[in-house]
């Protein structure tokens, strides 16, 4: 008889039971958010207290739990939080992205992609092409306007940093020039357009950067809550209802949030009121450069 290996599924493995049993504990004391007493951690665990106390013992010697010596109340301990840091340190968005692209093509039967933030502005680092009778083709690195592009306009409504201001100084102007208005008028429109965009959660457009097609993108945030990628859908005009609640709409919102939970997100998406006050003073300042010009 030769030894189990890898390769088995996992219905075919033995594992031990009191470690999966004592996890229990770790993950009250991980989702309560603060320090519990023996007996609240031992009731969310659906354990009697004195079984919960002899595995808080062990994980206490392990450094996996802590016990207030003044409270005796129990928490995460130093060693739970250089393996919960050496966790978040391996999360690559673009690979953890793979698998939830791919399920989110097929399940809503479009083109989607993934952008980071580059050098040079919101950039398509890896898609997923339908396969249906209409090509949509994104080409790995093409940057796309903060403006009027769905995925830029995620990025213009949820990211922050310090280039931020400058890229969305120079399409306002632009577009200010192009469209013979000024400046002030296109960065007041704008900023009902990014208002909407955090109501709902994501952004839209249609036909602005290609014709005939339209698109949804939805801000992916990390552990700490900052936005690090955005997740964008895209389909023909007619076939791809543009409506806030739509289907495409919550799948793309739905697919973000999964990709954020992968990030270790456990937050609700939206700008941080220290976000607003950023953006607020990237505005202020773009529309005083737009008057000065």
């Amino acid at each position: 008889m030769t030894d189990m290996d890898d390769s088995e599924a996992p219905r075919q493995r033995q594992g031990i039971q009191s470690i999966e049993v004592g996890g229990r504990l770790l993950r009250a004391l991980a989702r309560n958010g603060r320090s519990m007493m023996l007996r609240d951690v031992a009731r969310t665990a659906g354990m009697p207290a004195a079984k919960a106390r002899r595995y808080l013992v062990s994980f206490m010697r392990m450094g996996l739990v802590e016990q207030d010596a003044n409270t005796g109340r129990y928490d995460l301990g130093e060693f739970a939080l250089e393996l919960g840091l050496a966790s978040l340190a391996r999360l690559d968005p673009v690979r953890a992205a793979g698998p939830v692209l791919d399920d989110f093509c097929e399940r809503i039967g479009e083109t989607v992609a993934l952008a980071m933030w580059g050098n040079h502005g919101a950039t398509c680092v890896r898609w997923v092409e339908a396969g249906g009778p209409v090509t949509i083709t994104l080409r790995t690195g093409v940057v796309l306007p903060l403006t009027s592009s769905a995925t830029g306009l995620a990025f213009a409504a949820f990211y922050r940093s310090p280039y931020l201001k400058k890229m969305l100084e120079s399409e306002i102007l632009a577009t200010a020039q192009a469209r013979g208005m000024a400046p002030d008028d296109v960065l007041a429109s704008l900023t009902e357009q990014l208002d909407e965009i955090r109501r709902h959660g994501l952004s839209r457009a249609s036909g602005s950067v290609t014709p005939g097609i339209n698109g949804f993108s939805a801000p992916v945030f990390d552990h700490r809550g900052h936005m690090v990628a955005a997740l964008t859908s895209l389909g023909t005009i007619g076939n791809f209802e543009m409506n806030w609640d739509s289907p495409m709409a919550l799948a793309t919102r739905e697919a973000a949030a999964t990709l954020s939970r992968r990030l270790g997100y456990r937050g609700v998406p939206g700008a941080t009121p220290q976000a607003d006050e950023l953006f607020a003073a990237t505005l202020e300042a773009v529309a005083g450069d737009g008057r000065a010009s």
